[in-house]
């Protein structure tokens, strides 16, 4: 490298280095307010803000109760089991009508439900909500792994077909050019800075970086890097040494006049690992964009990162601590009691230390007055009902209601009807996080789905496991994907519990709606209302007609010289399975050989079916 070309380098580093001090600076506030939040689920909650970061509050007195009530937690809880719920099933909406568009369509809804069981997405989708209900937001990463998917051979040697990765990434790694953006759609450039060791940076980079002592802290290995020292911060969540480790900066910058193709520069510790264009043609029509996904817990206007509920319940939590330790304290004084003794009559350090026990001997001075108890009186009635009216507080700011966190309710209601309209109520108070949850992995899934458009340019095998826990087998190729538009198929998930959904089940089946004219139900119908009802597919019950249409995809998969129609085959299922393969295009795609022996396969299954229908008819003409 000449010495030019490093001195430039050099520059590209600092400037790096100092872009990303700057927005430290101007992300400290919020980080430090993730960092309370944390403290505070996790029962570190008497601790502050200050100018040094999160610090301890000391008591003021020795003798103070100083215990925790912690309501945030089942609250935090409580908000995590419910949106958990939220698994959207998601489909592809063909680009046109055509039938090659549609079959594009399906092969494109295949991917993302395979790509769903291989990468754990609901998993991620877990670990992603604990972040954004704590912190307020949480990002996916969706990039190209290179070192992924199966191997294939090649002239120099083996190699891997790569695959689509996806990571959660916690808002203390995700650095924005303005914090007053709206949404990632206003975000110019963003940056990812995450603490690697020096093995892994050789790993993923293939560079040779100088390793130090990197401060982090436990959740996740982020990098605290906001400009406050380890005194400052005293709480459970707490610093952490990662030694030989390196903090990686990577910079993404949008398309631009400056950057028509975008840019991307990555910088560890003085090297630069990359820099160049974005890599990902993830945007919409085809363009470069970001690859990454925010998932907010709740929209803040004017404002880049969410909010958090917990956020919200902290001055009340504090409220509500104090209440119950002066309580506490006020029931101490009664039960230990203040005495009162007159100076000089007795010795002060033998009742400091030992108090009045049962059966004490007490010596006093003679002539001396007798020491007492003073008289402590009653609690105060407006110690409860504080602690009431906090209470109560807890569940309104919350949105969490009593009936959703103890599964009970106060008040006198017997019918089905009213409980289940009030637990519609208090699932309506989460439809807004669910909401963001179910776009974030929309976004995510359309992000995947242009990912293979690019990097899938050889045929590449899935496999996913259908609703009747068979395992299908396709091909495709980034020419078979044409569409993104990815839409639900599930509405609302929350409220979609297995007793709402028999019920549901029930009230069809009393109406009439799934049944045919004379009443009856197929065999498919069964196995269908089975499995909305929770119970599954019972393979030992599985319809004949299902069975031979698996078979006949499978024939259009896995079509071989040898492929022969059987006796026993459905011959009207099987024809009109081939015929659909053929009239789609698909067959086409796999060659004019291949396409040709599938019609010959189609002539012998009409034949068949010809002869046997004249067969039937014959014997029918025989008995009359």
């Amino acid at each position: 490298m000449n010495q030019s070309k490093t001195r430039l380098y050099e520059e590209i580093v600092a400037e790096v280095k100092d872009d990303f001090k700057s927005r430290q600076e101007d992300r400290l506030p919020y980080e430090l307010a993730w960092q309370l939040n944390m403290n505070f689920v996790a029962g570190n909650q008497y601790c502050q803000i200050s100018r040094r970061g999160i610090e301890k509050e000391d008591k003021e007195y020795g003798w103070q109760c100083r215990d925790v009530y912690n309501h945030i937690a089942t609250i935090y809880e409580t908000r995590l089991a419910k949106l958990s719920r939220v698994k959207p099933k998601m489909s592809v909406r063909p680009v046109g009508a055509e039938d090659g568009d549609v079959m594009s369509a399906k092969v494109s809804s295949k991917i993302l439900q395979g790509c769903s069981e291989k990468l754990r997405l609901t998993a991620l989708m877990d670990n992603a909500t604990m972040w954004s209900e704590v912190c307020g937001t949480v990002f996916y990463k969706i990039c190209w792994d290179k070192s992924s998917g199966s191997v294939l051979p090649s002239s120099t040697g083996e190699f891997k077909s790569g695959d689509v990765g996806v990571s959660v990434c916690p808002p203390f790694e995700i650095y924005p050019d303005s914090n007053t953006c709206q949404s990632m759609a206003e975000v110019n450039s963003l940056i990812h800075a995450k603490v690697y060791t020096v093995e892994e940076v050789k790993s993923i980079w293939g560079a040779d970086v100088k390793g130090e002592d990197v401060k982090v802290f436990a959740p996740g290995s982020v990098a605290v890097t906001g400009g406050y020292g380890v005194n400052g911060f005293s709480a459970n969540i707490t610093e952490q040494v990662k030694k030989n480790a390196v903090t990686v900066i990577e910079r993404y910058t949008r398309p631009c006049s400056k950057y028509p193709d975008g840019q991307l520069v990555i910088v560890a510790g003085d090297s630069i690992l990359y820099i160049g264009e974005l890599p990902y043609f993830n945007g919409e029509n085809g363009e470069r964009d970001l690859p990454f996904v925010r998932q907010v817990s709740t929209l803040t206007a004017g404002c880049f990162w969410g909010t958090s509920v917990v956020e919200r319940l902290i001055p009340v939590q504090r409220a509500y601590n104090a209440v119950k330790n002066r309580k506490q304290e006020f029931l101490n004084r009664i039960s230990m009691g203040v005495l009162a003794v007159e100076e000089g009559s007795v010795d002060p350090d033998e009742l400091t230390d030992g108090g009045l026990s049962p059966g004490k001997v007490l010596t006093y001075r003679q002539g001396a007055n007798l020491p007492r108890l003073l008289d402590a009186g009653n609690l105060p009635s407006e110690f409860l009902y504080e602690e009431e009216r906090l209470l109560t507080e807890f569940l309104e700011v919350s949105g969490v209601s009593e009936l959703m966190r103890n599964s009970s309710t106060t008040q006198n209601i017997t019918s089905g009807v009213a409980l289940q309209l009030l637990i519609e109520q208090d699932d309506t108070r989460l439809n807004i996080s669910a909401d963001q949850i179910r776009c974030a992995i929309r976004d995510v899934a359309r992000q995947i789905l242009r990912l293979y458009r690019q990097f899938a340019v050889t045929k590449r095998i899935e496999k996913v496991v259908g609703e009747d826990g068979a395992v299908e087998v396709f091909y495709f190729k980034n020419s078979d994907l044409t569409s993104d538009d990815v839409i639900f198929e599930t509405e609302n998930e929350i409220n979609d519990t297995p007793s709402a959904r028999r019920a549901l089940v029930m009230d069809l089946l009393s109406a009439g709606l799934l049944t045919d004219k004379d009443g009856k139900i197929s065999q498919a119908g069964k196995l269908k209302i089975l499995e909305m009802m929770g119970f599954g597919n019972w393979e030992s019950s599985q319809d004949v007609a299902t069975l031979h249409q698996r078979k006949a995809q499978k024939e259009n998969l896995f079509f071989a010289d040898d492929t022969k129609p059987l006796e026993i085959d459905d011959h009207a299922i099987h024809i009109e399975e081939h015929v659909k393969h053929v009239v789609s295009g698909l067959a086409r795609k796999q060659g004019k050989e291949y396409e040709q022996k599938l019609l010959a396969h189609i002539r012998l299954h009409q034949i068949m079916s010809n002869a046997t229908q004249t067969n039937e008819e014959g014997e029918s003409g025989n008995g009359e």
